[in-house]
């Protein structure tokens, strides 16, 4: 049912964001404790900012009135994705080219599990990362998780 109601909003919201030149980074419906959250990431060129989330907030709410997917009470929260921006679509992994990310695969890669470091290049068929002086080549199918990570 989740992965329904994502779907869903998905369609509905992409082209409204894009048109307002938005990136819908991701979307999640998911139960924490006995409430249920419908979190919506957007992110543009400069960030955004909290006039942003209300417009985005309104458009989606009233969508959803109008639609009716959901069948429970939730919470509607959009925000930014973030400094640690998760990496999914193929064009996130491509801006991410040259930036610190942090990766973790299903299975290990020279015995490893975890990735941090700087990521270095990007085909469709690897990711490569340079950890310290080493580099590791991660086949993108192997990918578990992958998100943008903050340098101290």
């Amino acid at each position: 049912m989740s992965a329904n109601i994502k779907s869903i909003v998905e369609d509905f919201a992409l082209t409204w964001l894009t048109e307002h030149g938005f990136e819908l980074v991701d979307v999640e419906y998911v139960k924490e404790g006995s409430n249920w959250f419908l979190r919506i990431y957007v992110d543009k060129d400069g960030g955004i900012d909290i006039d942003d989330c209300g417009r985005i907030s309104e458009f989606v709410s009233a969508k959803l009135d109008e639609l009716d997917p959901i069948s429970d009470a939730y919470f509607l929260e959009v925000s930014s994705p973030g400094a640690e921006r998760p990496l999914k679509k193929p064009q996130d992994f491509v801006k991410a080219e040259g930036k610190t990310v942090f990766i973790t695969t299903y299975e290990p890669i020279q015995k490893l599990k975890e990735f941090e470091g700087l990521l270095t290049k990007v085909t469709d068929e690897h990711l490569t990362v340079r950890v310290g002086k080493k580099e590791y080549e991660i086949p993108r199918d192997k990918v578990a998780g992958a998100r943008l990570a903050i340098v101290f």
